[in-house]
């Protein structure tokens, strides 16, 4: 049975965790819930380091945990790597052996990350012999992930990890998990109260809230609703293949299922893949296109939802105009007044309006 299996039943005064989920065995599944729905708890459960009632664990087929035939593997022996919050380096250790303290402990044959490998895939190469009290804070926390990763875990577990740096240190570790999503083979569990920041990498989504869990599936199905029925801003992400770059004007075509879409230069090869996120406030409808308009991207699209939202707003999703019923949504956020002025509605054919610059990754 592959993929992870997971059910807990935890009590903790008045807190109560009933959390049952299935996640694939390859790829990011992020976990994302306000702060007090269970995640960490969750995350300690499934770590071993949380005492459960009629719990059950199993990955890629391993059982860590069945209660009901008293079956319990000890923390050291789940081969888990675990990143949390706080880096937590040795302070009289250089980065070097900070880094393979978690490798000399394994067996040979069960070494299947290598040094260089998670030196390369966090970027640290300049940073080994440093010590960790010289080093920024996404610089201790990309060191942490290495030591995380030099103990060759069969599964990742990553516990808001960015949530104590400034917006620098976390610009500094996001292609570092970027790297990450693409390299390595074993599913990763990560935990954060941002939404954007999971969509940045998440392939699977699972919703907590209050200890138990309410939806799990792929982002891109989930994000619509998540945006509408939060607070905050709300947003869509699109994988696109590069198409090409232009080096005069410093852009990047990517190819959609929405057709060719301009964003600033991304620096990501031809035929590499790359994740953008773009604003619903920066997503504005035309029912025509217009050629006298500075905006670059203007794509043909079909609207298949509307929601309310407060203050006037309403909240478009939008799929491509020849949709086959199988393609990504992107959300548009307008006024209210703007829908009934252009007298829009549900099924009806019109353009999506998009600056390149408004196009994140």
């Amino acid at each position: 049975m592959s993929g992870i299996h997971a059910r807990f039943h935890v009590m903790q005064g008045a807190f109560a965790l009933n959390a049952e989920f299935t996640a694939p065995s390859r790829g990011v599944t992020g976990l994302f819930g306000p702060s007090g729905a269970g995640k960490s708890t969750l995350l300690r459960c499934i770590a071993g380091l949380q005492q459960t009632k009629n719990g059950y664990l199993s990955i890629g087929g391993e059982i860590w945990q069945d209660d009901s035939k008293r079956i319990f593997v000890p923390v050291h022996r789940r081969g888990i790597g675990y990143v949390f919050q706080e880096p937590g380096l040795f302070p009289h250790m250089k980065v070097r052996r900070n880094v393979l303290y978690g490798y000399h402990r394994i067996a040979g044959r069960e070494r299947a990350i290598q040094f260089r490998d998670a030196v390369e895939w966090t970027g640290i190469a300049e940073l080994l012999e440093r010590m960790p009290g010289g080093l920024s804070g996404g610089e201790r926390q990309r060191v942490a992930i290495a030591r995380a990763l030099m103990s060759s875990p069969k599964l990742l577990l990553m516990d808001e990890p960015l949530s104590a740096l400034d917006e620098a240190s976390r610009a500094e570790i996001i292609p570092c998990l970027d790297r990450l999503h693409r390299e390595l083979s074993i599913p990763v569990i990560y935990v954060s109260h941002a939404l954007r920041e999971i969509a940045r990498i998440a392939d699977t989504l699972i919703l907590i809230d209050a200890g138990r869990i309410s939806k799990i599936g792929p982002i891109h199905d989930l994000l619509p609703a998540v945006c509408a029925s939060a607070d905050g801003d709300p947003f869509s992400v699109l994988d696109a293949p590069v198409f090409d770059h232009d080096d005069t004007y410093h852009l990047t075509r990517l190819q959609t299922q929405f057709g060719p879409l301009w964003s600033g230069r991304i620096g990501t090869e031809i035929g590499g893949v790359v994740r953008v996120q773009i604003a619903a406030r920066d997503v504005s409808i035309g029912k025509t296109i217009d050629e006298q308009s500075s905006i670059v991207n203007q794509l043909p699209v079909r609207i298949h939802a509307v929601t309310e939202l407060s203050a006037g707003h309403v909240l478009l999703e939008l799929v491509p105009a020849d949709d086959d019923g199988d393609s990504t949504v992107i959300l548009s956020m307008i006024t209210r007044r703007s829908w009934d002025h252009l007298q829009l509605a549900v099924g009806q054919t019109t353009y999506a309006r998009i600056k390149g610059v408004s196009i994140l990754r």
